[in-house]
Order: C-alpha cells, then structure tokens, then sequence
C-alpha cells in the first residue's frame, strides 16, 4: 500500500493541476489540515480561495460547508438553534453549518463582532454550548477564513487576541503570466466539458479519517534537532525581548507573540518537512512558515506603523538577526 506521506504528496500535485498559480495556498491549506490548524487567508478576489478548499474537501472523507459572512449574521446561524416542537411541548437542537468537517467563512471581517466570537470558540474550543447541552465538533475540523484586502468599507477587524487562535495567517497575490493562460484554459476546458481536462484528472484515492490522524501522527513523530528547537524558541523569544537584537526592533514591537506561535511553528515545520518527503526539519522549514505564524500575533507600535515598518518587515529583520544554530 502507497505510504501515508507519498499520498498526501499527491494530493498535492492534483490540487495543483486543478487551482492554477497558488501553490502556496495549496501547501498552507495541506499543512493547516496535518497539523490541526485554521488559517486566515488574504487576497484579492478570484484568486481560488473558495475553489481550493472545496476540492481538498473532495479527497477527504468530511463535509464542505461555505458560509457568507455579513452583517446582520447572527450566531445562531453560524452554531444552530432550539426548535420549538408544539407536538409534545420540547426543544429539539437544529445544528448549524459549523457542524461540518471543511468550512469556508468567507470575508469574516464583515459580520460583528458576536459572530466572530461564536466562530472562534468553536475552532478553540470544538464544541458548542447551546444552552445546558455542549455538542463536539466532528473530526477533521479545519475553518479557512478569508479577507479582502481591498474593500474595508463596513467591516468588523478582528481584534489581535481572536486573529492568535488561527494557526496560519497566510497572505496570496495574483498568479503570474504563465499561470495565467492555464487559468483561462483550464476554465474554458471545464465550461465545455463541465468536468476538468483529461490532463488533470490524476487518479487520488480519497483520505479516510483514520488515515488523516495517522498522518498526524507521523507529522508529530518526525524529527527535530535539539539545536533547531532551541533555535525556534529564540525565534519567538525575540520578538518578546527584541532589545537583544536591536533597538530599532526594540521600538516596533509593542506585543509580542504568545506560546501558541511556538506550537504553531512547531508542528507546522514539522508538517512542511513531512510534505516534502523529509524525516526530519530543517532551518529552511521554520524560516519559510515563520511569516504565516507570526505576522498575525505580533502587534507593532504606533512609531512603527507611522514609518512604514509591517510585520513582514519585522519577521525578515528578526530572521536575519536571530543567529541559526
């Protein structure tokens, strides 16, 4: 039987044939999915964000659901209400879309801050308190929310304490030439013959559950050098204590990142390594995923926004300056 590590590999390569150009949100979303994680996703309209996840859905045995954030959403219709049944006088509990296994809350930003909350207990928590009842949420959970950078007219941001419960926050951009003219073909192909060219449909055999959690646990299982972990605790460190690396760091930083960063960091580097068919993680592994993990748990001061300075910036700084083992 083909090993856990090479099938998920090949998933990737397929998801790759079918969303052209975003090979990053590709290896993100893998990743988020082995290491137990949500991600934030934030990118321009059109760029397959919603396409991306309702294939990956396809290849795993759970249930896609897709949710249109807006402002007069309620919690209720996020997490389900209790029905009134006249018949015999009880309640019986409808469950809501969060009751699936693949989410899409698309432009969470534009619901208030309620619904955000009710959103972000249940990817913490997995569970929801309907009254004096807690239901568990079923296994894989994985909610990819999104962003639009462009339009902020009308929109609820999500404060700094909420944005450290995703594992990833990861930012795309719009594909390049090449990609381009595969796009239009593979849209052209897939409108004339409503399925997707015969090029593409590489045979994948779908991800059972039980499947997915032994993938997990080969990804926890790999290999991290004691001097690597040390390294990717200084990492995190400096970003708590930068005068160590500099005054000008120093005087960006006003909070910096929590303990999750160093699981996230963690597990994620682990992941990537595993994806790319390695047994052990390397240096590259941390430095690749430090801006996804970091950049929405970092909170600059006033000095350094008012020079210009972003999170991105400040991770590039840091990972030039935190000496590698």
């Amino acid at each position: 039987m083909e090993s856990l590590q090479k099938r998920f590999v090949a998933l990737g390569e397929t998801l790759g044939e079918r969303i052209i150009g975003q090979p990053k949100l590709i290896e993100r979303l893998l990743i988020a999915l082995l290491a137990d994680g949500h991600m934030l996703v934030e990118g321009a309209p059109g760029l397959a964000k919603t396409r991306a996840i309702r294939l990956l859905a396809e290849y795993v045995q759970g249930d896609f659901h897709r949710i249109q954030f807006t402002p007069d959403l309620l919690p209720a219709d996020l997490t389900g209400t209790e029905v009134y049944r006249p018949q015999d006088g009880s309640f019986a509990f409808h469950k809501g879309p969060l009751f699936n296994n693949l989410i899409l809350a698309d432009e969470v930003n534009r619901a208030p801050a309620k619904v955000q909350s009710a959103l972000l207990e249940a990817m913490a928590e997995r569970q929801i308190t309907i009254g004096h009842t807690t239901y568990p949420m079923s296994e894989p959970f994985l909610v990819m929310a999104t962003q639009n950078p462009i339009e902020q007219e009308g929109t609820y941001p999500l404060p700094e304490a909420q944005l450290d419960r995703f594992l990833l926050h990861v930012t795309i951009d719009y594909p390049e030439l090449e990609a381009e003219r595969k796009i239009l073909q593979l849209a052209r192909a897939e409108a004339q013959n409503n399925t997707p060219p015969a090029a593409t449909q590489t045979p994948v055999e779908e991800i059972s559950r039980g499947e997915l959690l032994g993938a997990r646990r080969e990804v926890l299982g790999l290999y991290l050098a004691p001097n690597l972990e040390e390294y990717l605790v200084q990492l995190i460190m400096a970003t708590r204590e930068p005068m160590a690396y500099g005054e000008d760091i120093a005087a960006w930083i006003q909070y910096g990142a929590s303990p999750r960063a160093t699981i996230a960091l963690d597990r994620c580097a682990r992941a990537r390594a595993w994806l790319r068919e390695r047994d052990y993680v390397t240096p590259e592994d941390i430095q690749n995923l430090a801006y996804d993990v970091l950049r929405h748990r970092i909170l600059l001061t006033y000095e350094a926004q008012a020079q210009g300075i972003s999170c991105d910036h400040l991770i590039r700084e840091l990972l030039a300056r935190v000496p590698l083992p």
